[in-house]
């Protein structure tokens, strides 16, 4: 009996000894790889978008990760919405720098982004830009060559343009600066434009649009009471693109107004493939998102960076795959 009870001490012990021996085994192998203090840039940012993930702000998000892991660096994505009191408590997360997406009051963004430039935090703003003495390094578009870029999108055709804006707040960064937009549209239009641009403006609901050109149809919106004193919408949000193709469809307006969409989402990319959307404006969301994190970086490393980098416009029409 007391064999079998040395055996299995004996047992047990070698079986401890091994454990142990594997642990410091992979405690000196650790040792060995881990890199040396300063070998490795490391650095944590944190980007601050809207609740709203379409395919934009996905964009965005792939592309931070992306400068992220080539920096040796991580990026963790947070709300903007100031009920959730993520900004406001961000000079105090212990990260290395921020990316705003100030889709705020411009008051209130402000507020936000002088406490963190008062705790000397490094910030880069995409999308929208806050107007500052000291202004933030921004990635963005400029809205001058956006409504030049929508101009031209009008066949020399249609001798006379006259046109509606539909902006969106889910994108208040061209809302805010509809009147660089409108200038654009304007200078590369010409006389051709009939008269003055009209714009109306969506809330976040998804099917604001789709009443909002209801009503407009219908003469219970802003000054149109007859279909025909316009031919051409141009929107500014994914979404609100997608109502307004199932609207034309629903009052059997198809090819009678012409739309100028906004995105790649798959609803905008089937309203041109059917020809109801005549082109859609497209914004390198994923590019905004990397030179973000690189921006940052290097404001981090150096105290230095690009004051503004522009993203570019692309336009694609119904000849998409």
């Amino acid at each position: 009996m007391k064999r079998f009870l040395y055996l299995g001490l004996a047992l047990t012990g070698f079986l401890s000894l091994m454990a142990f021996s594997v642990s410091l085994y992979r405690s000196m192998r650790l040792y060995i790889l881990a890199p040396e203090p300063g070998s490795t840039l490391l650095y944590h940012f944190s980007l601050y978008i809207p609740d709203n993930r379409n395919s934009f702000f996905e964009g965005i998000i792939r592309g931070a990760e992306r400068a992220a892991a080539e920096l040796d660096s991580a990026v963790s994505v947070h709300s903007i919405d100031p009920a959730k009191n993520e900004l406001e408590i961000a000079a105090f997360t212990g990260v290395d720098g921020v990316i705003v997406c100030p889709y705020l009051d411009d008051v209130v963004a402000r507020r936000y982004l002088e406490k963190l430039k008062d705790e000397q935090l490094p910030v880069v703003l995409i999308n929208h830009n806050i107007p500052s003495d000291q202004p933030w390094p921004f990635i963005g578009i400029n809205n001058f060559d956006l409504g030049r870029r929508i101009g031209l999108i009008v066949p020399e055709s249609l001798e006379k343009i006259s046109l509606a804006m539909v902006y969106s707040s889910k994108a208040p960064g061209i809302y805010t600066e509809r009147e660089l937009v409108e200038m654009g549209i304007a200078a590369s239009l010409g006389e051709r434009l009939a008269g003055p641009i009209m714009h109306f403006r969506t809330n976040l609901n998804p099917l604001d649009a789709e009443t909002l050109l209801v009503n407009i149809f219908r003469g219970t919106a802003g000054t149109f009471t007859d279909r025909s004193v316009f031919n051409t919408i141009v929107f500014t949000d994914p979404e609100d693109t997608i109502a307004a193709v199932q609207t034309l469809v629903d009052l059997n307006l198809v090819g009678q107004i012409r739309i100028i969409g906004f995105g790649t989402e798959p609803g905008v990319i089937e309203g041109l493939r059917k020809g109801i959307v005549s082109a859609s404006v497209v914004i390198n969301s994923e590019l905004i998102g990397y030179e973000a994190v690189r921006s940052l970086a290097a404001l981090r490393r150096t105290g230095y960076t690009s004051a503004s980098i522009d993203a570019g416009i692309e336009i694609i029409t119904g000849n998409v795959q």
